[in-house]
């Protein structure tokens, strides 16, 4: 048996398959299926998961070198929740796209985990180290 904090097991199946410069994606509730790759939808209601909950669970068994988000992100939220999501990502480059550009990204992706989060434009690609 694997001892780990992390419970899901499609979650840590996913994680042990991504590779050097592979990308991950936790998207908030609103973000579109993609049939192509390979889906963990975790959400329950309303912000049950948050992204940052997922990230920060993720983040103890993965460790991105670079995330990626939408610049909308920027745009659409107030400087209390962009302070809590930089905090998330302490220490990891982030960069800003558009989010049509953005969504360029998630068809090479390894996997996505869909979360309940409603912040706007909550979605990251996490490009492993």
């Amino acid at each position: 048996m694997i001892t780990t904090t992390l419970l899901n097991p499609q979650i840590l199946s996913l994680l042990a398959r991504v590779r050097h410069t592979n990308a991950l994606v936790i998207a908030d509730r609103g973000f579109p299926f993609w049939p192509a790759i390979e889906t963990i939808d975790i959400s329950l209601t309303d912000d049950v998961p948050t992204v940052l909950q997922v990230l920060a669970a993720v983040r103890a068994h993965f460790h991105p070198v670079e995330v990626k988000m939408a610049e909308e992100f920027l745009q659409r939220n107030d400087e209390p929740t962009r302070t809590r999501f930089a905090a998330g990502l302490a220490g990891v480059a982030v960069g800003y796209e558009p989010h049509v550009a953005f969504k360029q990204r998630i068809p090479a992706a390894i996997g996505l985990i869909r979360t309940g989060d409603r912040v706007q434009y909550a979605n990251m690609v996490l490009i492993s180290g």
